[in-house]
């Protein structure tokens, strides 16, 4: 079985003759919900406890500003919006990060350095869309979508660059060039803080990986969406590799961020893309037949989210809310006999081996299914084992992983890591 079958479904209607569709597999997280509710879940059932779905608590948060509660839209709002984002929001972005990693550099952002997309997979998209033919690196385990993105366009070809366990997920740099340099790679694409392992790279690390960049015209394709879900004590605010680019235009890096995670909006839909210009024009073009460009009146409000003293007052109180719930987790987890390759740093996941469980739960996959008995929803740790066009056979090394989210509130959170201690403790007992 190649790595990611396991986490597809095919619907009936594909295969009805003459209809002409591709059949089309739910992937990853999606798959886990469709079989859940299988199992009897619903979306905001409160007796059931989604520790698979990645999305963070959106309400009422202990320190953080009121949620935005209503959205006054302007009659010129109305009208189509320009592709790329209105002026003023991709100025708001550029303002954030020229604030928060590029103080006292020459080169700095601006509302031109901005695409403005609707979601983070919609950002993905339209930078994929604008790649040449490309030889890109990606990694795994790294984020499940990836895989659909890397199926479709067929001018990408993908080189797989695997992160061993007992490495803690980890490769130093200079094995990366290395790869970089045999496989003639021209991009390499990587979610930082990863989506799953919560591993971070950052400091000097991170500063490496731009050099490496800079030095061998290899783009950097950062996808930093959990970008202010850091916790490590040396670390205790946002990572982004903006903070180590010299020319804003000249070095090849691209980075994928938006309001979903870090500011708790992912109903808003609202990404961006930051980079060289001549890069946001290419996604320009390939966002004017993609999708046609954003909401209007939803950039306006997230311009008011993204003022300095409300972004930085609601990602204080994420880390901190954040960082309870993680070392919940962790804890919880351990007690049940889950280990972990390394510390969890980043994210608002653990990645974590049921390898020494008992039979019935030691798989990524079993564990899951009696979960779902359980009233909890996890996530396969062999769904982010991207695979694209199932080009690598055979069980995948990340089978007895799990992916545990923290991200519903801490008494639903509570509940599920109640509830899956209960469950280890009865397999443990028969």
């Amino acid at each position: 079985m190649s790595t990611a079958t396991s986490a597809h479904t095919t619907s009936p209607a594909a295969h009805h003759p003459g209809m002409g569709f591709r059949d089309l597999p739910f992937m990853g997280v999606i798959h886990v919900n469709n079989e859940a509710m299988k199992a009897g879940w619903r979306m905001g059932d409160p007796a059931w406890s989604n520790l698979g779905q990645g999305q963070p608590e959106v309400g009422v948060l202990e320190g953080a500003p009121p949620r935005y509660a209503r959205i006054d839209i302007d009659p010129g709002d109305h009208a189509y919006g320009p592709v790329e984002g209105i002026p003023e929001y991709r100025q708001a972005v550029a303002d954030h990060y020229n604030r928060l990693y590029r103080a006292g550099k020459a080169s700095k952002y601006t509302h031109e350095n901005v695409a403005i997309a609707p979601g983070g997979r919609a950002s993905l998209t339209r930078l994929a869309a604008a790649l040449d033919r490309i030889n890109l690196g990606y990694f795994t385990p790294d984020y499940t979508a990836y895989e659909d993105l890397l199926n479709t366009f067929e001018r990408i070809h993908p080189v797989h660059i695997p992160l061993a366990a007992e490495r803690g997920f980890r490769m130093p740099i200079d094995q990366i060039e290395q790869r970089v340099a045999a496989d003639a790679l021209g991009a390499l694409l990587i979610s930082n803080p990863c989506n799953p392992t919560a591993v971070v790279l950052r400091g000097p690390e991170l500063k490496a990986w731009v050099d490496l960049a800079r030095r061998r015209r290899c783009t950097l394709l950062m996808d930093e969406y959990y970008s202010h879900y850091v916790y490590t004590p040396d670390h205790p605010g946002p990572v982004s590799v903006a903070e180590h680019i010299e020319d804003v235009n000249e070095d090849p890096v691209v980075i994928i961020d938006g309001l979903t995670k870090c500011f708790r909006y992912p109903g808003w839909r609202s990404g961006w893309v930051v980079g060289p210009k001549l890069v946001i024009q290419r996604m320009t073009a390939a966002g004017s037949f993609l999708d046609g460009g954003p909401s209007r009146p939803v950039q306006r409000a997230a311009i008011e989210v993204l003022k300095p003293e409300r972004a930085d007052q609601e990602t204080r109180a994420v880390r901190q809310n954040f960082t309870r719930k993680q070392q919940l987790t962790v804890s919880c987890l351990r007690d049940m006999g889950v280990t972990f390759a390394s510390a969890p740093e980043g994210t608002f996941y653990v990645f974590g081996s049921v390898a020494s469980l008992p039979d019935a739960i030691n798989t990524g996959e079993k564990f899951m299914r009696q979960g779902f008995k359980h009233r909890v929803l996890t996530v396969p740790g062999e769904y982010f084992d991207v695979n694209p066009a199932k080009r690598r056979a055979g069980p995948s090394p990340l089978a007895t992983f799990v992916r545990f989210s923290f991200g519903p509130p801490m008494d639903n959170l509570t509940a599920g890591l109640d509830r899956l201690a209960e469950m280890v403790a009865s397999h443990r007992r028969s």
